[in-house]
């Protein structure tokens, strides 16, 4: 009677084992994937300040860069503008969502809901 107890107690460890690796790994990927958050990105795009902030500021080659990287991702584009990073910054979210736009970028996510906004 032991060894079948002693196996269901194994399977019934290991199943929950890997029932609870695979909750943290699906928790664990956001907008911008597995190692990053909106706010950490945002970070990212200090040269896009005065370009989110005025919308009749020029936008920076080294902002339309940094802004490139999160063009082919809208769901993290838009987490990173809308990020609590972003706002302590004085990032204006109608103004930031034009930038890609602003950039001249020919495959940006054209009418992607961003929050209240849409990506022009």
């Amino acid at each position: 009677m032991k060894g079948p107890i002693k196996l269901l107690s194994f399977l019934v460890i290991f199943i929950a084992l890997v029932i609870i690796t695979e909750i943290h790994r699906v928790e664990g990927v956001g907008e911008c994937g597995k190692s990053t958050t909106p706010d950490n990105e945002a970070i990212k795009l200090a040269p896009c300040v005065t370009a989110a902030q005025n919308g009749n500021a020029s936008v920076s080659r080294s902002c339309c860069v940094k802004i490139k990287q999160f063009s082919t991702n809208p769901k993290c584009l838009c987490a990173v503008l809308l990020s609590k990073t972003a706002k302590l910054s004085g990032v204006n979210p109608k103004i930031a969502i034009t930038i890609p736009k602003r950039c001249n970028f020919k495959n940006r996510p054209i009418g992607y809901k961003c929050g209240p906004y849409t990506l022009p």
